[in-house]
């Protein structure tokens, strides 16, 4: 549900292109941890979906598509962020512990992002994710009809939401341990589909929990409870996770929010000007408030909203909503998130390894351009 752009394989993973050459030791340490986990997470994903592609076929051409084109969306690539803090969590309180239950809870992640996605594309009329055609337009083709098509999409991102729980239930940790994580993965999944509700109407007066709810829920916060969770944490390691978490989940989501209006088809995988064809109201045009001149309210108006609008429309909305310094603000918000988090990682009660990856991850999410 998410407007998440990360993770591409025809074109780069949102945002990543512009830390492959960064000096920052810290955002070095996680890119460096990520790819490190990230074969397993792949292999995984693989197995598990080449198995269920050969248990659904037997049912059909048009059965075997829906879980083939939810396959494809999967499978291309990314850096599975989440993946990697759950994983993070996961090892920083319990160094020594076997990896193959965060391997399972970080497969579950990416099912959910992928359940997530096929949603959210319907929803915003999107034709390009990852690089390539959304689960709705490709399920279109092979049906021959667009209802049709959108009603396998989302019977898709169901069949995926039940393979990402018992992805999750088939942890090889305790009982009582598997279940604490599987409700901790039901009440994230219940904040998302707040969240989203209350971006799809437009209503959310504080768009920072709007995000916290809608993004920051299952990108930061329960990828690092469910690791810490798995572990087995006590409640006092998991809440200082889930204060730490608070700023990076919504540092992700402005960043996100700066590359959808700001950046290029290349880093997004994804048409430039989406957020504002959609008249999704993101940090930037909530900081654009106050701010514009009649001729900046003027252009940000002639593209908001409309599907129709031209590449010249957005891309003199996108000029006034840099002018009148809204841009900046939300950089600026967002540099001071990432100085929150890596303040309250520093004393995490953690390993002191997971302390620098944790860190990590929030100065990798600066702003660094489009």
């Amino acid at each position: 549900m998410t407007a998440n752009t990360k993770d591409g394989e025809s074109a780069p993973p949102a945002g990543d292109q512009t830390l492959e050459g960064t000096a920052d030791p810290g955002a070095r340490l996680f890119l460096d941890f990520l790819s490190s986990i990230r074969p397993h997470i792949e292999a995984s994903l693989e197995r598990r979906w080449r198995d269920k592609v050969g248990h659904v076929e037997r049912y059909g051409r048009e059965v075997a598509a829906m879980a083939l084109e939810a396959k494809s969306l999967t499978l291309r690539g990314g850096k599975r962020f989440r993946a990697g803090l759950l994983v993070a969590a996961y090892q920083g309180v319990a160094p020594d512990a076997p990896l193959g239950p965060a391997i399972d809870a970080g497969v579950a992640l990416e099912l959910l992002q992928t359940y997530l996605l096929i949603q959210d594309d319907w929803i915003d009329g999107d034709t390009v994710r990852r690089g390539d055609r959304t689960a709705h337009v490709g399920l279109t083709e092979v049906l021959g009809d667009p209802h049709l098509g959108a009603s396998s999409a989302i019977l898709a991102g169901d069949l995926t939401w039940g393979f990402a729980l018992s992805a999750l239930a088939g942890a090889e940790a305790p009982p009582a341990t598997t279940l604490a994580a599987v409700r901790l993965f039901c009440k994230m999944h219940e904040d998302v589909v707040i969240g989203q509700h209350l971006d799809v109407v437009g209503r959310a007066e504080d768009v920072e929990q709007m995000h916290a709810l809608k993004t920051g829920s299952y990108t930061v916060r329960g990828p690092l409870a469910l690791g810490a969770t798995l572990a087995g944490a006590p409640a006092e390691t998991v809440a200082a996770l889930e204060r730490f978490a608070a700023p990076v989940g919504i540092a992700f989501q402005l960043r996100d929010d700066l590359l959808g209006t700001f950046g290029s088809a290349a880093a997004t995988g994804k048409p430039v000007g989406n957020d504002l064809r959609a008249g999704k109201r993101t940090a930037v045009l909530a900081a654009a408030e106050g701010r514009l001149d009649a001729a900046g309210r003027g252009a940000v108006e002639r593209a908001l909203g409309r599907k129709d609008a031209s590449d010249e429309a957005v891309a003199a909305a996108t000029r006034a909503l840099e002018a009148c310094g809204a841009r900046r603000a939300v950089e600026e918000r967002l540099s001071a998130l990432c100085d929150e988090a890596q303040a309250l990682g520093g004393s995490l009660p953690v390993s002191a390894s997971a302390r620098q990856i944790l860190c990590g991850a929030a100065s990798a999410l600066r702003w660094t351009g489009a």
